[in-house]
């Protein structure tokens, strides 16, 4: 972890450990939707939405934003919120978090995509309630039945298969499992995996030392490091689905969820 020692003048020592940080990696330099933590959604830059709702988590002891550019910083800041600067060479979310961790002690971190302005608090909580029932397990993260033929198929929806206690077996942008006998009445059940993580400190410290492997390589999915490098994850399954921003055209279809919410 040498490398991530490297920002340590960033950071205030913290010599009190919090039970449960949630970190919300948020970049400014998107490739694909440059300033996106800042762009503006009913009347708050989207950082702040996914900020407000994590704090909402029962279980969560304190929210940090994990930055690497001081305009998030002071947009965190000015509405009443804690941001940090991290380096601005990390290749993943999970690198940025395990950076924090090496500096900001807690028992459990969750990784909160910064670009999911819907994110529901009770599938934070159930991720850390998992962690706290069960001291063995380093890693969880949550999954959601697909409701929706088109997404078994589509390779930007994320599928994972589990094994009998729970852990992942596989994630995949391929239809596993996949029915073979289609002459028969098969009942599968296939599962979308949602981009939220939990974290033991030692796993997430040793996240940047584990060499990627070519199963993350093909399937462009950094999740599947842990399970190369023989980890286990704990699969939590929700009712919630994810809704994140990717590209600006999403912006709309966040907003008119947001008012659908406020008037049910």
């Amino acid at each position: 972890m040498a490398s991530s020692a490297a920002g340590a003048g960033k950071f205030m020592a913290n010599s009190d450990p919090t039970k449960v940080l949630a970190v919300i990696p948020a970049r400014h330099a998107s490739s694909r939707f440059p300033g996106k933590p800042l762009t503006p959604i009913a009347g708050k830059p989207m950082i702040q939405h996914v900020v407000e709702r994590v704090r909402r988590a029962a279980l969560v002891s304190r929210v940090v934003v994990a930055t690497e550019d001081a305009r998030i910083k002071s947009a965190v800041e000015a509405f009443g919120g804690e941001a940090i600067i991290t380096r601005t060479d990390h290749r993943t979310g999970t690198d940025r978090v395990a950076e924090v961790a090496v500096h900001i002690l807690a028992e459990i971190y969750v990784n909160v995509q910064g670009d999911e302005p819907l994110i529901d608090p009770g599938t934070v909580d159930a991720l850390v309630s998992a962690m706290l029932e069960e001291v063995e397990i380093q890693l969880a993260t949550p999954c959601t039945a697909i409701s929706l033929p088109s997404d078994i198929m589509d390779p930007n929806v994320v599928k994972v298969v589990r094994d009998f206690d729970g852990n992942a077996l596989y994630f995949s942008r391929a239809p596993v499992p996949w029915v073979r006998d289609t002459a028969e009445t098969v009942a599968a059940r296939h599962w979308k995996h949602l981009g939220l993580y939990g974290f033991r400190r030692d796993a997430l410290l040793e996240f940047p030392t584990l060499p990627p492997g070519e199963l993350e390589r093909l399937e462009q999915l950094e999740q599947l490091r842990w399970l190369e490098n023989g980890f286990h994850i704990r699969v939590v399954e929700t009712d919630y689905d994810a809704v994140s921003v990717d590209v600006p055209s999403d912006v709309a279809r966040v907003e008119k969820l947001l008012g659908e919410r406020r008037e049910a």
